[in-house]
């Protein structure tokens, strides 16, 4: 039995369009076939393959690279960066302190994004090492002098322009 939404399109077509559509999100931010599939919620049995199957859709292909044009930039490393030195520590302490391994389906869900690796130790154990705060705050701090450097520059320059197109109209 298929069930209706009021516009007539049945809930299954509704859950693959959010699914594609999720899955050209992930595909622009990740740039990995088989995770974004997964992300978007495709089986992780078949997201290679799936994944490769939505590529080939001319549809994805311009959402994928508008997405893409929405996150290029610096804003994208910022605010990696912002999760490196501010981001929680939580999920990754739970995984080191955790008695045996946790099943797949409960790893994938943990924020493992501050975590640059992770080892078993003799043991039995399993060794957590995370990215250095302070490196991420201090790469931050350099970036967003850049930036002021940039906008005083451009500042500088926009009056400098305007000073010389004052000049010339004097000059007429």
């Amino acid at each position: 039995m298929l069930f209706r939404t009021k516009g007539g399109h049945n809930i299954k077509d509704n859950l693959q369009k959010k699914q594609k559509e999720d899955f050209c999100c992930w595909y622009a931010l990740l740039g990995n076939i088989q995770e974004a599939a997964a992300k978007a919620g495709l089986s992780e049995d078949n997201a290679l393959c799936a994944g490769l199957r939505l590529l080939r859709s001319p549809v994805c292909r311009k959402r994928i690279k508008r997405y893409r044009e929405l996150l290029s930039g610096s804003g994208e490393v910022i605010t990696g960066l912002k999760r490196l030195a501010f981001g929680s520590s939580k999920d990754a302490a739970v995984l080191a302190f955790a008695e045996e391994l946790p099943p797949a389906e409960i790893i994938s869900q943990l924020d493992l994004f501050n975590v640059s690796e992770i080892k078993r130790v003799k043991g039995g154990g399993v060794e957590v090492r995370l990215f250095d705060r302070l490196k991420a705050l201090e790469k931050l701090f350099e970036l967003e002098n850049s930036f002021a450097d940039r906008s005083s520059a451009a500042g500088l320059i926009s009056a400098l322009m305007s000073g010389e197109e004052a000049d010339m109209n004097e000059d007429n």
